[in-house]
């Protein structure tokens, strides 16, 4: 009986295969819940409808991975073949699967593994696949958000707002519902909601099923105060997921009137969070192009220029960091020329 270079014995490898697969059956989804038909959300046609369900099929393969090796490495071996276009969102994926497991598994601290080697790269998507985890796990399991980078933790609660109006769709957008657990229960407090809303933003893309007039409607149907953070989310969505052309960009960027600046800031994340891997592709620099009126690499030094540094601004629940960086990006993207048009 051979022994592996961790001492083990090969009946260990094969238990932990046998649990890996397992976790992955219990834990996964089925693929047919990203199906458009399964959700309800609107099919614009076949282009569109085959971008936001391999986007939902990448995200799967993320997290069965995660869930069934527990290992950041090895998943980001498997990962790493995926196409270029939708590999981010299997890494955001991925870190939904460790902070699973890190909650029912508790002592191995996979997330943070993740967060600090393989998932570096990826570091926005995989804050936001936290939240997706969180919306999963029952609040005793969420991991404490404190210990989080304190400017991108906000993107935990994009997740969860994502989550959300996902998979409950009827309530959190029909009914313009909000869920203020996350808010409470990790003492984020109010501006929690906001970030939401951003993360209910970019569901409205895949709600909408890309076509601008579906995704603006919905926006237009929430109360005046919530469409910037939501134009935000559906900004960064039409960005980084694509599945529109540049006419309908440009219809959506003259549909968001006065919250044309919302838009440019999503998009500016967007690209940050394509460059820093290096997962730029042509839908990028074509969201780029129509929503921040610039290419790809300067949206995404915009935004990484503007970052504020979190040890000198003081933390205002309802005004930090963060919402200082996002406006920072918005007013350099619109108030010059160049900028959005």
């Amino acid at each position: 009986m051979g022994i592996d270079r961790y001492g083990s014995d090969g009946n260990e490898d094969q238990l932990a295969t046998v649990m890996g697969a397992l976790r992955r059956r219990v834990l996964i989804p089925d693929v047919s819940a990203t199906r458009l038909k399964t959700r309800g959300f609107h099919d614009k046609g076949t282009w569109a409808r085959e971008v936001l369900e391999t986007v939902g099929e990448s995200f799967l393969t993320g997290l069965g991975d995660a869930v069934e090796t527990a290992s950041p490495d090895v998943t980001d071996r498997r990962l790493s073949a995926l196409p270029t276009r939708y590999r981010g969102f299997a890494y955001e994926g991925a870190a939904m699967g460790f902070t699973l497991l890190d909650g029912l598994l508790p002592g191995r601290h996979r997330t943070d593994a993740f967060l600090r080697g393989v998932g570096a790269p990826h570091v926005y998507m995989a804050y936001v696949g936290i939240g997706w985890g969180m919306a999963r796990l029952p609040r005793f399991l969420w991991p404490d958000t404190r210990k989080l980078d304190p400017l991108l933790r906000w993107l935990v609660h994009d997740g969860y707002g994502f989550h959300q109006a996902y998979f409950h769709t009827e309530r959190y957008v029909h009914g313009h519902a909000r869920d203020d657990r996350a808010a409470r229960w990790t003492g984020d407090g109010a501006y929690a909601l906001r970030a939401a809303d951003q993360g209910i933003g970019r569901a409205l893309w895949f709600v909408g099923g890309t076509d601008v007039d579906q995704v603006t409607r919905l926006v237009e149907g929430f109360v005046d105060a919530r469409r910037p953070d939501l134009y935000s989310g559906v900004g960064l969505a039409a960005t980084y997921a694509g599945g529109a052309s540049e006419e309908e960009l440009r219809r959506l960027l003259d549909r968001a009137g006065e919250h044309r600046g919302s838009l440019a800031q999503g998009g500016a994340f967007a690209a940050e969070a394509r460059v820093r891997p290096g997962l730029v592709v042509p839908h990028t620099e074509l969201g780029t192009s129509v929503l921040c009126g610039t290419d790809a690499e300067r949206a995404a030094r915009v935004s990484r220029a503007l970052r504020p540094d979190t040890t000198i601004l003081a933390h205002d629940p309802l005004h930090p960091p963060y919402e200082t960086w996002r406006a920072g990006i918005a007013r350099e993207l619109t108030s010059h020329e160049g900028g959005p048009t």
